[in-house]
């Protein structure tokens, strides 16, 4: 009887210690910063990029006025023109045809969905911020796996007054909502995805 109550003793106490050690070995808590941080550290590892910014009508009159580009070539219809990039202008931006020349061509006078695209010669990496609540999720291939949301913007810094300026104009978007699935494996988390 005294060996059975041992036995039951040092079972219960064997299961607890068990447990205990099952307890000790639980995936540690992913955090929003050490999320936004994994996706911050796959942006910077991508080559850095130019920003494309549209240029409306009202960006072009900036562009203008910042010595950017100049008219060189007003067509008979009045509203056409060729605006040449000045050496300051090839300093900031580049055409992504190539060349010099923006050929402002729009179907109409007063047509509010024109525009053309520059791309910055400065190049900056991507931003991960404003994540979201980290939620449990299921992903193909893992077995034990959270996700966020978060806003993918473009870095505008580096980049001169007008041009930040033309970035806020209409027709540019400068952040996305992404999501993010994250997978614990050897002992870490880690970043899965980026959707």
């Amino acid at each position: 009887m005294k060996n059975t109550l041992n036995l039951k003793i040092f079972a219960a106490l064997v299961l607890v210690a068990g447990l205990f050690a099952a307890g000790c070995k639980s995936t540690p808590e992913l955090t929003q910063a050490n999320a936004l941080a994994m996706i911050q550290a796959k942006y910077d590892a991508a080559p850095a990029a130019g920003v494309n910014i549209t240029v409306n009508d009202q960006g072009m009159g900036a562009g203008v006025l910042a010595k950017y580009w100049v008219e060189t070539k007003r067509y008979p219809n009045g509203f056409w023109g060729d605006f040449t990039l000045t050496p300051d202008g090839k300093k900031v931006v580049k055409l992504p045809g190539g060349g010099d020349v923006i050929q402002w061509h729009p179907e109409t006078a007063k047509d509010p969905h024109y525009a053309i695209v520059v791309t910055s010669v400065v190049t900056n990496h991507l931003k991960a911020k404003d994540i979201g609540d980290i939620s449990d999720e299921v992903v193909a291939g893992v077995s034990t796996a959270k996700g966020a949301s978060f806003s993918e913007a473009v870095n505008l810094e580096g980049l001169p007054g007008p041009l930040v300026d033309m970035a806020h104009n209409p027709g540019n978007k400068l952040s996305t909502k992404r999501q993010a699935d994250f997978s614990f494996e050897d002992g870490a988390w880690k970043l899965h995805s980026v959707e």
